[in-house]
């Protein structure tokens, strides 16, 4: 089976194209960085720059899109929330294009969204059922949504990928708390009490191939554990498993005074649940945080 994945050089897409080698599939990664991506895999595969370098014999049969800028990038300037936009929905509209023109299209677009899609929402329990927040977040999340649906026009299954925090070795959350807290200066953000849906990326890229297998599966898919954390919960775990202190406290304000708009991020959350993985059958490999730190700090 061929594979196309946007997306692919970042922290969630290198270790998705690693696995798809590894399973035997034949993989196209869409890069705007062809030299970084060449340095980076050393499998067979093949990279392009343009979805029109894909002729009729290459027309991947699943594409998983996970492109767009990490919103930690900086502070939230009117500048780059437009480049989080185009990183995520214009990327994703001109593979809706590409699958509108296609002679065969695609049968499977794997979409990527997050759990920001439902806004900031206190102790509320958050279903694939549960509403859209109203902030940023949330407008940017259903607009990415949104232009991935366009895919189920041509005929092609799309499922949505809401994702909470992504814990792994070599990147996501953990490469920026790490060195504070292995020095013992780590510790919650803001009151603590805000929620942390998280996920080990061995889980993430499970349940993408879970997904690819399943053929009845389709729509909005938490990709959360069944267990969130309260932000002060996660940075006591982090610290004991580190065997290090975890007491330090940065406080909201101060967060919102240094990083602006941003620090949203950080004091605010979701308690999400993976309603529609875990009816469906889906078997979480971590699914209680210290056993996911242990794993990826062993």
């Amino acid at each position: 089976m061929n594979v196309a994945v946007t997306g692919g050089t970042g922290f969630i897409g290198s270790a998705l194209c690693k696995r798809l080698l590894a399973d035997g599939y034949a993989v196209t990664v869409l890069t705007r960085d062809r030299r970084r991506a060449q340095q980076q895999f050393k499998g067979p595969i093949r990279l392009i720059e343009s979805l029109k370098e894909l002729d009729a014999e290459s027309t991947p049969e699943t594409i998983v899109n996970l492109a767009g800028l990490s919103l930690g990038s900086g502070r939230w300037t009117r500048e780059l929330k437009q480049t989080f936009i185009s990183s995520r929905v214009g990327v994703t509209r001109q593979l809706i294009d590409y699958i509108a023109h296609v002679r065969s299209p695609p049968r499977l677009l794997i979409s990527g969204s997050a759990v920001g899609y439902y806004g900031a929402r206190g102790d509320e329990v958050l279903t694939e059922d549960s509403s859209p927040g109203q902030e940023y977040q949330a407008d940017l999340c259903k607009a990415w949504e949104t232009e991935a649906l366009e895919a189920t026009n041509h005929g092609v299954r799309v499922c949505l990928l809401r994702s909470g925090v992504v814990l792994g070795k070599g990147g996501g959350a953990l490469s920026s708390l790490l060195p504070q807290f292995k020095l013992g200066l780590g510790g919650h953000v803001g009151s603590g009490k805000q929620w942390m849906s998280w996920i080990h990326i061995d889980d993430l890229i499970d349940i993408v191939l879970y997904l690819m297998a399943n053929k009845s599966l389709q729509g909005p898919f938490n990709t959360t554990t069944p267990n969130p954390e309260t932000n002060h919960d996660f940075a006591s775990k982090l610290g004991a498993t580190l065997d290090r202190p975890a007491f330090m406290w940065a406080p909201g304000w101060a967060m919102r005074l240094l990083i602006g708009e941003m620090a949203h991020l950080y004091v605010t959350g979701q308690k999400v649940i993976p309603k529609r993985l875990l009816e469906s059958g889906y078997k979480f490999r971590y699914p209680e945080l210290s056993l996911a730190l242990a794993e990826i700090l062993a």
